[in-house]
């Protein structure tokens, strides 16, 4: 079935795929220069999403150890507990662990680089190498 607002394959109820609702919470906290409310997130978020469900969000993300929250009023502010970059990494490293083949889930993902990223990687491993000095540390 095709979804009405994106015109992409899902569900019929228009329902977001697994973890967008999650990464545009993220998005928004990420873009803000101070920890967010439920209502702030809500605000920043585009759709029509109901209070509860930001909250709902929030505390899943909350719960995994993703977010760090502060008493605000009589509710509580949010922040990301890492930055964007080093939350990615986190999560690719942890897919990566999940492989029972690294050596095939790596060949496989440099194989799907753009010339820019290999070229990008050869230079961040070539840095991370001067780096270990001659002790190989």
């Amino acid at each position: 079935m095709r979804d009405r607002k994106s015109g992409e394959s899902g569900e019929a109820s228009g329902r977001r795929a697994r973890g967008e609702l999650e990464s545009g919470v993220l998005a928004a906290l990420w873009g803000a220069d101070e920890p967010l409310t439920a209502r702030q997130v809500l605000e920043r978020l585009p759709g029509d999403l109901a209070y509860t469900t930001v909250l709902t969000i929030l505390t899943r993300l909350h719960d995994k150890g993703r977010l760090v929250r502060h008493p605000a009023g009589r509710g509580y502010a949010y922040a990301p507990v890492r930055d964007e970059a080093s939350d990615t990494a986190v999560r690719m490293h942890s897919l990566l662990e999940r492989g029972s083949d690294r050596e095939a889930v790596l060949t496989r993902f440099v194989s799907e680089l753009s010339q820019e990223d290999e070229q990008l990687l050869h230079r961040l491993l070539g840095e991370h190498d001067a780096g270990r000095g001659d002790d190989g540390r």
